[in-house]
């Protein structure tokens, strides 16, 4: 056993015997290469106990907190010193499991399910050389090992489910996820129970966790391939999208805005006239978002052919969803880009079906005027509430200046038959207020 926490540059007793053991693993992986019958089923005990001593460790505890993630842009790249050694043990055993010479039925004596599972374990390695390697060896035994396909997929399944709902973290999913794209893409059609429930499962709510930004070009990947494969789930697919969506993560917003493009042109928006209510609501909020490139994304949706034939198949149905957003857009967004755009898919919105647009803007000026009405009688209501309060108020007392009456609803309330009451019983404010019962016919 080594000890390696000693740093580049100190002194090591032991760099001598290090460097011994790196070249007698070179000559290992020399004698493989040029004698591959060395591989045989007389050997395979000892390669294997060769091949887990070396290899399977524990990794020490994360010296981050949970809400500090490594950031590849950033960060450094996590080196293990020990990996020389590491890489000359794996490339061994990646011969072994290509090897023509080894025997499935044999080797999977000792490649078992505990074998796996421990495999598996170091894809949480914090280095990238590592778990690269691993991805190979995986998939090679995921095509050898017939057996234990649904083992490997069970199994990965589970470390997802511990990743998305015990701890948000692990290292090693994207690369599991690029494992998976490659075995999505083998399913047979058309797709078993068992795949479908895997999609929902575990796939979609990877899309939950705050840092999907790690692993989310891997899984879009796994998602259009299911897509690809039955264009029935791409509806459930988009709800699930749609239930994970962020409030206050525009970065997230980006990536689910892309994949929902994504999946609508690949399978050419079959199936979403059943969800066209709660997609373009979706759509509109992020039309009128603050964030310019999450506002943007949206209205570029106008500008892809597929999508922007489907909008005006069903026109009647979405054009009164997004009218507001884009109104809203065109009379003043901060952003000269946005604004730009927003009028541009106006006008798209305007030719498909003029008679449609005019019922559209009707409606919304209708809106804005019922809502400015509103606002004025709220803000008129809270004039009198005030008016009260200064009339039986406590000498000294003023009304507070932060008070917003758009913010209350007092159609919901009788403030008429509190304000009476209070003043017939000269009560100050807060007990005024508490008169307010909600009315009866409301």
């Amino acid at each position: 056993m080594f000890d390696w926490s000693y740093a580049e540059g100190e002194d090591d007793p032991q760099l001598g015997q290090k460097e011994l053991k790196r070249k007698q693993l070179v000559e290992v992986l020399d004698h493989i290469n040029e004698n591959q019958k060395a591989l045989n089923e007389a050997n395979m005990p000892n390669v294997m106990e060769f091949v887990s001593v070396n290899i399977f460790r524990g990794f020490p505890a994360f010296p981050n907190p949970a809400h500090v993630q490594y950031d590849p842009e950033e960060d450094e790249p996590i080196q293990y010193p020990e990996w020389p050694h590491l890489q000359l043990v794996m490339e061994v055993f990646l011969r072994f499991v290509v090897s023509n010479e080894v025997d499935p039925k044999v080797a999977r004596k000792y490649i078992d399910q505990p074998f796996i599972t421990k495999l598996l374990a170091l894809f949480d390695s914090e280095d990238e050389r590592e778990r690269e390697t691993l991805k190979m060896i995986l998939h090679r035994i995921y095509g050898k090992f017939m057996q234990h396909r649904a083992f490997i997929r069970k199994s990965i399944n589970n470390t997802f489910y511990h990743f998305v709902y015990n701890t948000e973290r692990h290292n090693g999913i994207s690369e599991l996820l690029e494992i998976l794209g490659s075995i999505i893409n083998g399913f047979a059609l058309p797709l078993k129970d068992e795949h479908k429930f895997f999609l929902r499962q575990a796939l979609m709510p990877l899309h939950k966790v705050k840092y999907v930004s790690m692993y989310h070009t891997e899984l879009a990947h796994c998602i259009s391939q299911f897509c690809m494969k039955d264009r029935e789930l791409a509806p459930e697919i988009i709800l699930g999208i749609l239930k994970f969506w962020p409030q206050t993560n525009s970065p997230k917003e980006l990536l689910y805005l892309q994949e929902i493009e994504t999946i609508l042109e690949q399978t050419g928006c079959y199936g979403m006239d059943a969800i066209i209510d709660p997609l373009f609501s979706r759509i509109n909020r992020c039309i009128m978002s603050y964030h310019f490139q999450v506002s943007e994304r949206a209205l570029f949706l106008w500008h892809n052919e597929r999508i922007f034939a489907f909008i005006s198949d069903y026109r009647e149905q979405i054009l009164p969803i997004v009218f507001p957003g884009l109104m809203a857009n065109t009379k003043g967004h901060w952003n000269a880009t946005v604004h730009q755009l927003s009028i541009n898919v106006v006008k798209m919105c305007n030719e498909m079906d003029p008679e449609l647009f005019e019922r559209c803007a009707h409606h919304y000026k209708r809106t804005v005027e019922l809502a400015n009405e509103k606002r004025k009688r709220q803000s008129e209501l809270w004039h009198d509430i005030e008016t009260v309060a200064l009339t039986v108020a406590e000498p000294g007392w003023q009304p507070p200046s932060t008070v917003q009456p758009s913010l209350v609803n007092y159609e919901a309330y009788d403030v008429h038959g509190a304000l009476e009451q209070a003043t017939s019983l000269s009560l100050n404010l807060p007990k005024a207020l508490n008169f307010a019962k909600p009315r009866g016919d409301i």
